[in-house]
């Protein structure tokens, strides 16, 4: 009997180093797999952040062309206004000659009549480009509107009332093309 019970322990045993190695065969085939799974996990990793870098690359390109773009429209706009505003400037002197020419008076009235009808459409076509006069007499002395040259005591005046205009200033928009050149009272 003692010889049945070992044969029947070493088929135990047999057994046993079977299932042991079966299992070491089922973890050794499971290692790759998973090494091969964890390989994927990385791979998709790194291809989703390679993928966040270039989605992040492409919308700070897309900014940056549409600031590009904001900036060329401004800097046109204003490219537009300087040039107006220079070509208006080149006109004022013609507006000055115009003003002392209406200020003398004519003997000949159709002369006198022609300047009028004259600086009446240099007028028109100042007020369609946006340019508008400076209003001066009457008004506080404003530095950003008015080029003091000369002071004058007047008591029926206030403190820094502009007394009289001397030249006529203008405004294209908010920018000022000429200043008024003023007389300021006290």
């Amino acid at each position: 009997m003692p010889s049945k019970e070992k044969k029947n322990a070493e088929k135990k045993a047999a057994e046993e180093k079977k299932e042991v190695k079966a299992e070491q065969a089922e973890e050794t085939a499971a290692e790759p797999e998973k090494a091969e799974a964890e390989a994927k996990e990385d791979e998709t990793a790194a291809l989703k952040a390679e993928l966040a870098a270039e989605k992040d690359k492409y919308l700070r390109i897309a900014a940056e062309y549409d600031n590009f773009r904001k900036r060329s429209q401004k800097e046109r706009e204003a490219l537009y206004a300087d040039a107006k505003a220079d070509a208006v400037s080149k006109l004022l002197p013609v507006y000055d000659n115009l003003a002392r020419a209406l200020s003398l008076g004519c003997s000949d009235e159709a002369f006198f009549k022609g300047i009028e009808m004259t600086m009446n459409q240099l007028e028109e076509i100042f007020t369609k480009l946006g340019v508008a006069a400076i209003e001066a007499v009457g008004q506080p002395f404003d530095p950003a509107k008015h080029n003091a040259v000369m002071h004058v005591d007047d008591e029926s005046l206030g403190e820094n009332i502009v007394a009289e205009e001397l030249q006529k200033g203008f405004m294209l928009g908010d920018k000022v093309i000429r200043f008024a050149m003023v007389k300021v009272a006290n």
